[in-house]
């Protein structure tokens, strides 16, 4: 089963890494710049996460990670270079399952730990989302998670199910497909029917600023 976990693992690395390199070709980012932005949307929130959480970073130890960001960098640039597109829609798509995935194994880490559920829904948060938030920062976009549809609503959703069917004794594994598909069904409806939380009544010129 780990190792089922660690393909799953590397599967959103992958995606995540795709993101960051679409970025990184918006911002007409050299080599290295598509390099950097891939990197730390692929393996950014799970290392932020370790660090706080004081364990070692996953993917100091383990050169699949840095690989698969390569590669997938590497098939992304040939797919552009080639296509000069991507089909947004199914770049979104992907996201949604990699970051239902990522929360959840966040989740799950942090749970082990035996931190308190605030923090294990925390945990969940930065490992789903803060490797876009770096992203965004650097390519000097408004992080995604400030603004449109709901995404981290999503991961705090998903995680504290999550976290109350373990206190439940339900199967581990049941308890992150619950929360996983929770994640991923509010993120898949958010795209669909542009579900956001608004707050502010902005006019007409605000909209266009």
């Amino acid at each position: 089963m780990n190792e089922l976990y660690h393909w799953f693992d590397l599967l959103g690395v992958a995606v995540f890494a795709i993101s960051g390199t679409l970025i990184a070709h918006n911002k007409s980012m050299d080599g290295f710049g598509v390099i950097v932005l891939a990197s730390v949307t692929a393996i950014g929130g799970g290392t932020i996460r370790d660090l706080i959480l004081d364990v070692p970073v996953f993917w100091v130890s383990d050169t699949s990670y840095i690989i698969t960001i390569l590669v997938a960098v590497a098939l992304t640039i040939l797919w552009l270079n080639h296509r000069q597109s991507f089909p947004n829609y199914y770049l979104q798509l992907a996201d949604a399952f990699g970051l239902s995935f990522f929360a959840i194994m966040g989740a799950r880490k942090a749970i082990m730990l035996e931190v308190p559920d605030t923090t294990v829904v925390i945990m969940a948060v930065m490992t789903g989302c803060f490797g876009g938030v770096i992203r965004d920062v650097l390519a000097r976009e408004i992080p995604m998670l400030l603004k449109g549809e709901l995404y981290a609503i999503t991961c705090i959703a998903g995680a504290t199910l999550y976290t109350q069917l373990i206190h439940l004794n339900v199967v581990d594994e049941l308890a992150m497909i619950a929360g996983g598909i929770t994640i991923l069904l509010l993120r898949l409806a958010a795209l669909r029917w542009k579900i956001g939380i608004p707050v502010f009544r902005y006019s007409e010129n605000n909209n266009r600023q």
